[in-house]
C-alpha cells in the first residue's frame, strides 16, 4: 500500500494481507520490536504509557522540564530540557534518534515536530495534528469553520481590553482559557464583567508553560467561550489506527473544578443517539488530523445537542478510569495504535470510576498516609504518581474503583481518595 501510514511505519502490505475479524480487519504485517520511543512530557500519563511500552520490550526516553518526573522513574533514559527551546529539542532528538516522538504535553515547540518528521521520525499522531491540537484556536477553527462541527460560541483576546470587549459580546457567564494549556490550567468561569480582569490574570499566570505552569511562555492569547448549560460532560476515547477503522471506548463522564478534572466514570449515561453523534464527530475531526493513536475527544451533552469541546491527541486524564475498567487501558490502546498492533476488542469489565488525590500545600518532601485503609475495600486500586514536589491542587494520585453501578463506583473511588492524606516528610 502506498499511503502515508504504511510508509511511516516502514511496512509492506497488499490487499491479500488483510485478515477480517468481526467488523474490523487487521493487516498481517511483520512489525519489528523493540522501538525507541521518545516522550515529550513525562507526567503521570506518560508514566503509565511507559510501563505499557516496556511490557512489549520497547525502549523509552522520557523528556521533561524538571528532573525525576513520573515517567522518568520508569523510563530507560531521561533528559531534562526546556520544552520551549527548539535548540534543546533538536539536541535530544539528534542524540537519541528515536523511531517515534510522542508528545504528552502542550508546552512544546510544536513547529520543531515538522522538522523531525521530515527527518523520517514518526510524530504521534502527526506533526500537523499535534500543532493543531496543542493550540485551542487552531483546533477550534478546524472543527467549527472547516468541518462544520457545532462548538460553543467563541472569540479570542490578546489584551485585557480586548477580553473585556469580547466577554461582553459573548455574554455572561462565559469561560476563559489560555489558547495553549493542559489539564484545565488557567481556566475559569466569568459570571460578571467585574471578574474579567481576575480571569485574565489567572489565565496568563497559570496556563501551561509560564513560570506557574500556565500559558506557553511566549503566548498571551486567550479564548473566551459561551457557557454551555450541559447535562453531562464526557470524554470519548477515540482510537485512530494506521490500517484499520477508528474504534472507541465506552464514553466517560467527568466532573471538573478549577478547570481540572476531579472524577470520571465509565460508562457515561447518554442515549444511543447521543453516542452515535459523538462517534461521528470524533471520527470526522480525527480523520482530518490524520495519524494514529488515541485521542481524548471532549463533548458537552445538553438536552438537545451534542457539542464538541476539546481534543487531546494522547491518553486523557479522565481516561485513567480505564486502568480498572477495561481489558485494554487507554495507554495500552495508544501503544497498539501507535505501533500498528491489533486491537481485537475493547471490553469493559464493570462500571468504574476514578477520583483524584490532590495536594493542599507546597512541599518537596512528600509522604502519603491512609493508603492501606483505602486499599482495604474490594475492587479499589490506587495510583500514586511519584511527583517530586507538591503545590495546592496539584494532582498527586488517583483512586480507582469498580462496582455494580457507576454511582456506587463513584462513591467508592471518592471514599478511597479521601482516606489518603499527603504529609510532610
Amino acid at each position: 500500500m502506498g499511503d502515508r501510514s504504511s510508509l511511516q511505519l516502514g511496512l509492506k502490505c497488499d490487499q491479500s494481507c488483510f485478515n477480517y475479524k468481526k467488523d474490523n480487519f487487521y493487516p498481517k504485517i511483520m512489525i519489528k520490536l523493540p522501538k525507541k520511543l521518545m516522550l515529550l512530557g513525562s507526567g503521570e500519563l506518560g508514566k503509565e504509557f511507559t510501563i505499557a511500552a516496556q511490557r512489549l520490550g520497547n525502549h523509552v526516553v522520557a523528556v521533561d522540564r524538571y528532573p525525576n518526573a513520573p515517567a522518568m522513574q520508569v523510563a530507560d533514559e531521561s533528559e531534562v530540557i526546556s520544552m520551549l527551546s527548539g535548540e534543546d529539542l533538536d539536541r535530544v532528538v539528534t542524540k537519541h534518534q528515536p523511531d517515534y516522538i510522542i508528545p504528552e504535553i502542550e508546552a512544546i515547540r510544536t513547529e520543531k515536530l515538522a522538522e523531525f518528521e521530515q527527518r523520517g521520525i514518526i510524530v504521534i499522531p502527526t506533526a500537523k495534528a499535534t500543532h493543531y491540537t496543542m493550540n485551542r484556536d487552531r483546533i477550534r477553527e478546524l472543527a467549527h469553520h472547516e468541518l462544520g462541527v457545532r462548538t460553543a460560541k467563541y472569540a479570542y483576546a490578546k489584551t485585557l481590553a480586548e477580553m473585556q470587549t469580547v466577554a461582553r459580546e459573548i455574554g455572561f457567564p462565559n469561560v476563559v482559557k489560555p489558547v495553549m494549556s493542559s489539564s484545565g490550567k488557567g481556566q475559569s468561569v466569568v459570571n460578571h464583567a467585574d471578574e474579567v480582569e481576575t480571569a485574565w490574570n489567572y489565565a496568563i499566570l497559570h496556563g501551561r508553560g509560564s513560570a506557574n505552569e500556565g500559558s506557553r511562555g511566549d503566548s498571551q492569547k486567550l479564548i473566551i467561550e459561551e457557557f454551555i448549560n450541559f447535562e453531562i460532560e464526557i470524554t470519548l476515547l477515540t482510537i485512530k489506527q494506521w490500517h484499520s477503522p477508528t474504534i472507541f471506548c465506552p464514553p466517560i463522564g467527568h466532573r471538573q473544578a478549577r478547570g481540572d478534572y476531579q472524577e470520571s466514570w465509565q460508562p457515561a449515561e447518554i442515549t444511543p443517539a447521543q453516542l452515535l453523534a459523538t462517534q461521528e464527530i470524533a471520527t470526522k475531526v480525527t480523520d482530518a488530523l490524520g495519524g494514529a493513536g488515541i485521542f481524548g475527544v471532549e463533548f458537552f451533552i445538553t438536552a438537545d445537542e451534542v457539542i464538541f469541546s476539546e481534543l487531546s491527541p494522547r491518553p486523557h486524564d479522565t481516561g485513567m478510569v480505564t486502568l480498572i475498567s477495561q481489558n485494554l487501558n487507554e495507554f495500552e490502546l495508544h501503544l497498539r495504535a501507535v505501533l500498528g498492533l491489533p486491537i481485537p476488542n475493547i471490553m469493559q469489565y464493570a462500571p468504574a470510576a476514578s477520583a483524584v488525590i490532590l495536594a493542599n500545600k507546597n512541599s518537596d518532601r512528600i509522604y502519603f498516609t491512609g493508603v492501606a485503609d483505602a486499599l482495604n475495600t474490594p475492587d479499589v486500586d490506587i495510583r500514586l504518581f511519584g511527583k517530586p514536589d507538591s503545590r495546592p491542587y496539584r494532582r498527586m494520585g488517583v483512586a480507582l474503583a469498580k462496582a455494580d453501578t457507576t454511582q456506587l463506583a463513584r462513591i467508592k473511588a471518592f471514599d478511597a481518595a479521601s482516606k489518603i492524606q499527603i504529609v510532610d516528610g
